[in-house]
């Protein structure tokens, strides 16, 4: 209602129509087309209403602008005025589409870790029990048999009801998807109310210029989930859930492995086979079985476990969970690739300190022969990131190849330079093969039995980004023409 009473207040004083009939909704000045609302959006790099008055002249029928604009003397064009274009957006463009999150059973899944795994394991436990389960999040938005490559892990407000719709109208029963921190932040989650909203965890991330000023801000956009969903279930181990669910208007559940969760992990056991690394657990509380997940370590159980509340309120069978956790896999995600029974090679998109402390130290507690750490960093990014990964790996890996990863527009081996300055602090071996491809080939056939090797950094990426050139490179690729081409790996 604030929205409306300020569009209203601002039409008090222009002289154009508020009657005026919509040909269409855009936010992209290249997309301005007769009779459209185009809406003004000011982001990092560029500003919307620069080009107010190109939108007018093409022929728009209204701006909706958060400040005054010139240049639209003479044209017949209704410009309203709102506080925040971003915002009003959200709620434009649900009402644009007919409000299609009203169709579906809507899951929001907010944390720094976790988001893409769990949306995946939710996915498939859902579908294990029948149901029909889009999907949206950083490696692609999946509507029915289409899967499009995702830009951002949670895309613009528009973007977002336009997928909600083509689920609907393709008979979907809900949507799990991932909601970042800079989504909530940019409101590109307004417009509608999930029934469900998650939270899986917090650690310091995405601090910087274009992200987020501070930790406490960062930390104050991921509780605004719990005002924007009807049940929020959320990891009460975290040190922070507290202050994330400060203000929450929803009803609240709770998982975890602590003795106060109301769903949770009980009798951890670590399952190492040739074939797999894994965990078997007991779930309690607000549900009683055995369960085990073919993916190593503690925070594969939170995982599944957050999947577990979130799919108990669709009343799925246990036997449905149990089906679903054992085979759901996700791309990129300590995803294992089979070579050998001889050594363990996964595959993990890690690609800061935290990520890669957590997964070299989960990896570590299934005491392999030797842990053998395989990456590279960004290029332009954070400088302070490299040092600090090779620190990690020097720590926690027995051995590390540096390599490259996305160098973007630096030079690689400058790159590979700073992450020795941080295995440097260490007693940490390593070599260096700027090629990555030539690095994993070096990895595979130094390969040792009982080995565990990692090849951090890429994940789900097929591709490597060179002077604003993503070139085809899928390490799932390489490694298969790696061992077509003959490959020695003993």
């Amino acid at each position: 209602m604030e929205e409306k009473h300020s569009m209203e207040e601002e039409h008090s004083k222009e002289e154009h129509s508020m009657d005026k009939e919509v040909s269409a909704v855009v936010y992209d000045s290249r997309k301005i087309v007769e009779g459209c609302l185009f809406i003004c959006i000011e982001g990092v790099n560029f500003d919307g209403h620069a080009f107010a008055a190109e939108a007018a002249e093409k022929g728009a029928a209204a701006l909706l602008v958060s400040k005054p604009v010139e240049g639209l003397e003479d044209k017949d064009i209704t410009v309203i005025k709102v506080e925040d274009t971003r915002y009003a957006m959200a709620f434009v463009s649900a009402a644009w589409f007919g409000h299609p999150a009203k169709k579906l059973k809507t899951i929001g899944i907010t944390g720094t870790k976790g988001k893409t795994t769990t949306t995946y394991l939710v996915k498939s436990i859902l579908e294990n029990a029948g149901l029909k389960v889009g999907l949206i999040g950083t490696i692609e938005t999946v509507i029915g048999d289409v899967h499009i490559h995702a830009e951002n892990t949670t895309p613009e407000s528009y973007i977002l009801q336009e997928d909600f719709a083509k689920m609907a109208e393709a008979g979907l029963d809900a949507v799990v998807m991932e909601v970042s921190s800079q989504a909530l932040k940019l409101h590109r989650t307004q417009g509608f109310v999930f029934d469900y909203g998650i939270f899986t965890n917090l650690e310091p991330d995405h601090i910087g210029p274009g992200e987020h000023e501070s930790f406490e801000e960062y930390m104050e956009c991921k509780g605004r989930l719990f005002r924007q969903c009807r049940i929020g279930i959320v990891n009460c181990d975290d040190a922070r859930v507290g202050k994330i669910v400060e203000g929450h208007t929803c009803e609240l559940e709770t998982y975890g492995v602590g003795e106060d969760a109301m769903l949770r992990a009980e009798r951890l056991e670590l399952v190492h086979t040739p074939g797999e690394l894994g965990v078997n657990f007991h779930v309690a509380g607000l549900m009683d079985f055995d369960a085990h997940v073919p993916a190593p370590g503690r925070f594969s159980v939170y995982n599944a476990l957050c999947a577990i509340a979130i799919c108990r309120h669709f009343r799925v069978g246990t036997e449905d969970i149990q089906s679903a956790l054992r085979t759901a896999k996700v791309k990129g995600r300590i995803e294992r690739v089979k070579i050998s029974d001889r050594f363990t090679l996964l595959i993990d998109y890690a690609h800061n300190a935290m990520a890669l402390e957590s997964l070299l130290s989960t990896l570590k507690e299934y005491e392999p022969k030797r842990l053998v750490c395989l990456f590279g960093c960004g290029g332009n990014r954070s400088r302070q990131r490299r040092y600090e990964m090779g620190e990690v790996s020097g720590r926690l890996a027995d051995f590390t190849v540096i390599t490259s990863d996305n160098p973007r527009f630096e030079e690689p081996q400058d790159i590979i330079e700073d992450i020795k300055t941080g295995i440097g602090k260490t007693d940490g071996e390593y070599v260096e093969i700027c090629d990555r491809r030539e690095a994993i080939a070096y990895a595979i056939s130094h390969a040792e039995e009982g080995d565990l090797i990692v090849l951090a950094g890429k994940g789900h990426e097929d591709y490597q980004e060179i002077r604003g050139v993503k070139y085809p490179m899928d390490e799932r690729v390489i490694i298969e023409e790696l061992l077509a081409g003959g490959l020695e790996h003993i």
